[in-house]
C-alpha cells in the first residue's frame, strides 16, 4: 500500500490512485477471505484510509481550512470515490 500511495502522488487524481488500489485490495480479499483475517482486514482498511486522507491533506497544503480534513471520512472514499473495503468480505468455510 505504501508503494502505491507515496506522498509524491498527492497531485494525481484520487480516482486514479483508488483505481490502482482496488485490484490489489480485491486480490488480498479473495486470497485471505477464508481465514481468520477480520482484524487484519480492519487494520488494512484503516491504514488505506489514513494514507488517502494524508494525500488529500498534503494536496491542500497551506490552503487547508479548519475542519476540512474531517470531511474526508472512510465513507467519503468508499461511497464517493469507489474505494474497495475489505471489512465484511470474510467467508468462513463450512465445517467439514
Amino acid at each position: 500500500m505504501r508503494d502505491l500511495t507515496p506522498r509524491s502522488r498527492c497531485h494525481a487524481d484520487l480516482r486514479d490512485v483508488i483505481a490502482q488500489l482496488n485490484p490489489v485490495l480485491r486480490g488480498w480479499g479473495q486470497y485471505f477471505r477464508t481465514g481468520n483475517a477480520d482484524v487484519k482486514f480492519n487494520r488494512l482498511d484503516e491504514y488505506v484510509h489514513r494514507r488517502l486522507r494524508a494525500l488529500r491533506v498534503k494536496r491542500a497544503g497551506s490552503k487547508l481550512k479548519a475542519g476540512q480534513a474531517e470531511r474526508w471520512t472512510r465513507d467519503y472514499f468508499v461511497k464517493g470515490l469507489g474505494l474497495h473495503r475489505l471489512r465484511g468480505t470474510i467467508r468462513y468455510p463450512e465445517a467439514a
